[in-house]
């Protein structure tokens, strides 16, 4: 799938996704949101205001408002991809949430995900 694709699918068809591997693994909505805020600067609230409308992944990421410095420790794959050889700053930001919402997945301590 090309990148155009995923920045334009919608964040409301996305998040329950992630949502979702999460709690196959035992963990909870309120931990990915967590994660979720601590990249981005979100707070909870707007997660759900974004659940109801139909701005796009790319947007989600574009419009963040504060994201964490600390995501550049965020190290290894996705996807079988390594996050250090992604070129597309974008890219690299959705995957960042990717890899944590598979940290928590994995069980790891919400200390370390968070980079703590």
């Amino acid at each position: 799938m090309k990148n155009e694709a995923i920045f334009a699918m919608e964040f409301s068809k996305v998040y329950p996704l992630l949502i979702a591997k999460a709690e196959r693994k035992g963990r909870t909505r309120e931990e990915v949101d967590q994660v979720t805020t601590w990249l981005t600067g979100y707070t909870a609230a707007e997660l759900d205001r974004f659940l109801e409308t139909s701005i796009s992944y790319g947007a989600f990421f574009e419009q963040a408002p504060r994201l964490n410095e600390n995501r550049r420790l965020i190290k290894g794959s996705v996807c079988g991809v390594k996050l250090e050889t992604i070129e597309d700053p974008l890219m690299l930001e959705i995957r960042y949430l990717d890899k944590l919402v598979d940290e928590l997945a994995k069980g790891k301590a919400m200390e370390r995900i968070l980079r703590k």
